[in-house]
């Protein structure tokens, strides 16, 4: 119940200027959000390429219902790509981008457009760019999004959710030769109609796609902090190729985790910033009640 609150929360206008204005958020948004700048991702992604760990951007925005702001959502990668290239960070690198903020919501190509030129733009300088997923009302136009990306950069990967109860039929669709498929448990209020509501179901949904996933022509990428999947996942990589598959998790969770798995495998760090980290951040509290902890007890140590 408490999840479900901090996931409404999350949509709501009212909460994010209460959370937002509260001065002391700040200091905890800091252990999930890189900074509000390029200048704090780049040096985010320095000190984590300098600990062996390859990453992924994400500027933060979502939901955007005007052209100027998707068109500005655009340029932000662009100027991402950009500082990446000048500064040898490019190589090996991916943008994680949400096509609700390049314009998912409004009429015409707008959404397929911006990330048409994302993804040029990344492919000039190496890098590669994957399509966050987001409620389950985008899904179909993000697959569709998708297919008509690859048809131009093959290797556009996309997120799906193991807590969607049609998440394993889409898996199927996409563990073709080079399809780079994040898989993820998922992070947003669904109603029972379409996802699974108990934490049991979702683990089993997510260990069924790790093996199709495992057991496809693609190449996976296990987003996961859960201990158990983890080590599931390994037993399953074993019979692949090193290379073919890598591991996923987001900055500031589990640090000490990703260096050890780094060690013996491609370990990306999913890392976000931007000022709009409200939607984010909420999230990030939901999904655990360890986050939640540790941001109240900000509040009673100061």
């Amino acid at each position: 119940m408490l999840s479900t609150a901090l996931l409404a929360a999350a949509r709501s206008e009212r909460m994010r200027g209460l959370v937002t204005s509260m001065p002391l958020t700040r200091g905890v948004v800091d252990r999930f959000v890189a900074g509000d700048g390029l200048d704090d991702a780049v040096r985010a992604v320095r000190e984590l390429n300098a600990a062996g760990l390859s990453v992924t951007l994400d500027h933060l925005g979502e939901d955007t219902r005007e052209r100027a702001q998707a068109e500005a959502a655009r340029d932000a990668y662009l100027r991402m790509f950009s500082v990446f290239e000048e500064g040898g960070l490019a190589a090996g690198a991916d943008a994680s981008v949400k096509l609700s903020a390049l314009g998912q919501a409004l009429p015409g190509e707008l959404a397929l457009d911006n990330a048409r030129e994302i993804c040029a733009a990344a492919g000039r300088i190496g890098m590669t760019v994957t399509l966050d997923m987001e409620d389950h009302t985008t899904v179909d136009s993000t697959l569709e999004v998708l297919g008509k990306l690859r048809g131009d950069f093959p290797w556009v990967g996309v997120a799906v959710q193991a807590m969607l109860r049609r998440s394993e039929g889409d898996l199927r669709d996409l563990v073709d030769e080079g399809s780079r498929v994040r898989w993820v448990k998922g992070a947003y209020a669904e109603p029972a109609s379409v996802a699974f509501q108990g934490r049991h179901e979702v683990d089993r949904a997510y260990a069924r796609g790790l093996r199709l996933l495992m057991d496809g022509d693609g190449y996976p990428m296990v987003a996961s902090h859960d201990p158990r999947m983890i080590e599931i996942a390994q037993l399953l990589a074993a019979r692949r190729q090193p290379g073919s598959y890598e591991f996923q998790m987001l900055y500031g969770i589990r640090a000490a985790e990703q260096r050890r798995l780094a060690q013996a495998h491609r370990m990306r760090v999913y890392v976000p910033y931007g000022a709009d980290w409200y939607g984010y951040f909420m999230r990030r509290l939901a999904e655990r009640p360890a986050n939640l902890v540790f941001f109240l007890r900000s509040f009673i140590s100061r």
